[in-house]
C-alpha cells in the first residue's frame, strides 16, 4: 500500500475542461439524462474510461450525487440581532452547494469525478455548470429543470472566518423523478466511491445508494499492517439475474475472440461453463482450420458434484501466462453520506445503505439527540450511530481536527494541519469529506486518508469562497511533504 507522500500528480488522470459542455435540458422535469444508455440492449454503453496511459487500468470515478447552489456571500462584522438591519462590507455570488463543492474538490485533486444533480434554467445554473467544468468535473449528468430555480444560499461571513448559512433548495429539492431510471444512474454503478449529502431529497439518496449496492456484490476488505486481509463477499448482481443463455453476437463473441479468458467462482457455475465451452470449441475449430495442433494450459479446474468447469487458454507464440490467482474480484461501490443539509432525522433505510457517515459535531448531536461537547460525549453519540447500522463514522471537529470511528475498533484521531491564516471556513467540511473519499478510493490507509483530508481542508480555509478555495493535488502534496 503506497503512502500518501508517494502520490505524484503525473500518476493520475488530469482533468481538462470539456470543449463542448453538455448540460442535459429536461423537457420533462421529472427525468434525468439517459444519454449513455441504450435501453433496448442488455449491454450498457460504456462510460468514458479514465486511464493514465495505455498500460493502466481504467480508474473508477468519484461520483457525487447532490446539491448545487449559487452562494450569495455577504461579509459582515457580526450577525444581526432580532429585528436589526445591518450593512455588509461586500457581497458577491459564487457557485457552491455541498454536492458541487465536493465534486470540484475531487476534480481539483486530479481524480476523475462526475456530478449528478439539477439546476434551473437561469443564470445561476450556468454559473454552476461553468464552475464545475472549470474544476475538472464531468457534467454529463447535470440536468437543467425548467420548473424550478437553481438552489441558492445566503452565506453570512464574519471577520474571523466563521459563517452562518441559509439554504433555499430550489431545483435541488424539487422536480426529481419518483423513481430514478437505471439509465440515469448507470454512472453510480461504475463508480469507485459515491458521495451523498442531505441537500437533496432523502428518496434520491436512497435510490442512489441502492443502485451502488445492487450493481456490485459488497466487498469488505480491511487491510492490516502486514498487508494481509480478510474478505467477506455478498454476491448481489454477481450471482443473480444472469440470462439463461449468454447473448450470441455479444457476450459470446467477446469470449470467442479472446486470447485468454479468466474466470472466478464469484459468478454462477453455469455462466463459467457456457463461456468456457464456447472458448474451447472456438480454439479447436480455429486450430483445425489452420492445421495446427492445439496446446492448452489448464489454468483453473473446479470440481463440483457432477460438474467440471475447465478453463483453458491456447498457447501458441505467447510465453507462459502470468499468475491467474490475482484475477480481479468484483468491487463494491462504497457510499459515503455527508450529514449536512436537511434538519430532519435520517431515514433508517438510508443509514442501512451507508458505508461511512460524515457529520460534524452539531450534526452528530442533532442526529443522535445526545451532547457532543467533549470527545467522550462524541464517542458515546457515535455508538448510537453504530447501533443505527452505520459501521464507520467520520466526525469533523472543526478546530479540534477529526476522528474516524469504526465499530469494534479504537477511534483514529487527526489534528488539524494549522493554516497560516483563516479567511473563510465555508466549504472546509466539503473539502475534507471529498479529499478523504479520494484518498480512500486510491487505496490509502485510514490514517493516510485523514491526513490527506486535513491538509486539503487547511488549504481551503485560506481562500474566500467555497469552490474557489478547493486546493489542487500539488498544493496538498506540497503541504504534506513540508510537515
Amino acid at each position: 500500500m503506497r503512502g500518501i507522500a508517494s502520490l505524484s500528480p503525473s500518476k493520475h488522470w488530469h482533468p481538462k475542461p470539456q470543449t463542448n459542455p453538455k448540460i442535459q435540458s429536461n423537457t420533462k422535469p421529472n427525468q434525468l439524462s439517459t444519454a449513455t444508455i441504450n435501453p433496448s440492449s442488455r449491454k450498457v454503453n460504456p462510460l468514458p474510461s479514465f486511464a493514465i496511459n495505455s498500460q493502466d487500468l481504467p480508474v473508477p470515478p468519484l461520483v457525487v450525487v447532490g446539491s448545487a447552489n449559487a452562494d450569495i456571500y455577504v461579509e459582515i462584522d457580526r450577525l444581526p440581532k432580532e429585528g436589526e438591519t445591518i450593512s455588509a462590507r461586500t457581497g458577491q455570488t459564487l457557485a457552491g452547494g455541498k454536492g458541487a463543492n465536493q465534486a470540484v474538490c475531487g476534480g481539483k485533486l486530479s481524480y476523475p469525478t462526475y456530478f449528478v444533480g439539477q439546476v434551473g434554467e437561469d443564470a445561476h445554473g450556468k454559473l454552476i455548470a461553468e464552475a464545475l467544468e472549470s474544476g475538472g468535473v464531468r457534467v454529463d449528468f447535470l440536468s437543467t429543470v425548467p420548473a424550478a430555480p437553481t438552489g441558492h444560499a445566503v452565506v453570512m461571513l464574519q471577520s474571523d472566518g466563521q459563517n452562518s448559512i441559509i439554504i433555499v433548495g430550489g431545483a435541488n429539492m424539487s422536480c426529481w423523478p419518483e423513481t430514478l431510471s437505471d439509465g440515469d444512474l448507470d454512472v453510480v454503478r461504475n463508480a469507485g466511491i459515491v458521495l451523498l449529502q442531505r441537500e437533496i431529497p432523502d428518496s434520491v439518496n436512497i435510490q442512489a445508494a441502492k443502485v451502488g449496492e445492487d450493481a456490485h456484490g459488497n466487498l469488505i476488505a480491511e487491510a492490516v499492517e502486514g498487508g494481509g486481509n480478510s474478505i467477506i463477499i455478498v454476491g448481489g448482481a454477481n450471482m443473480s439475474c444472469w440470462p439463461e443463455t449468454l447473448s450470441d453476437g455479444g457476450d459470446l463473441d467477446d469470449v470467442r475472440n479472446a486470447g485468454i479468458v479468466l474466470f472466478q467462482r464469484e459468478i454462477p457455475d453455469f455462466v463459467n461453463i457456457e463461456a468456457a465451452k464456447v472458448h474451447l470449441e472456438w480454439l479447436q475449430r480455429s486450430n483445425s482450420e489452420k492445421g495446427r495442433t492445439t496446446r492448452y494450459l489448464p489454468a483453473l479446474m473446479v470440481m463440483a458434484e457432477d460438474v467440471m468447469t475447465l478453463v483453458s487458454c491456447y498457447i501458441d507464440h505467447i510465453s507462459l501466462i502470468h499468475s491467474l490467482s490475482n484475477a480481479a474480484r468484483s468491487a463494491a461501490v462504497p457510499v459515503m453520506l455527508d450529514a449536512g443539509g436537511v434538519d430532519a432525522p435520517i431515514p433508517p433505510e438510508l443509514l442501512n445503505l451507508v458505508d461511512i457517515l460524515s457529520p460534524n459535531e452539531t450534526e452528530l448531536a442533532r442526529l443522535t439527540g445526545m451532547p457532543t461537547e467533549s470527545f467522550e460525549q462524541i464517542s458515546q453519540a457515535v455508538v448510537k450511530c453504530h447501533e443505527l447500522g452505520v459501521k464507520q463514522v467520520l466526525v469533523k471537529l472543526g478546530a479540534k481536527g477529526s476522528a474516524l470511528f469504526t465499530a469494534g475498533e479504537e477511534p483514529i484521531k487527526q489534528p488539524i494541519i494549522s493554516a497560516a491564516k483563516v479567511l473563510d471556513t465555508t466549504g472546509a467540511g466539503d473539502t475534507f469529506t471529498a479529499a478523504f473519499a479520494v484518498a480512500l478510493v486510491e487505496g490509502k490507509s485510514k490514517k493516510q486518508c485523514l491526513r490527506f483530508a486535513a491538509a486539503a481542508a487547511s488549504l481551503c480555509v485560506q481562500v474566500k469562497g467555497a469552490i474557489p478555495s478547493m486546493p489542487d493535488r500539488k498544493s496538498v502534496m506540497d503541504l504534506l511533504q513540508s510537515r
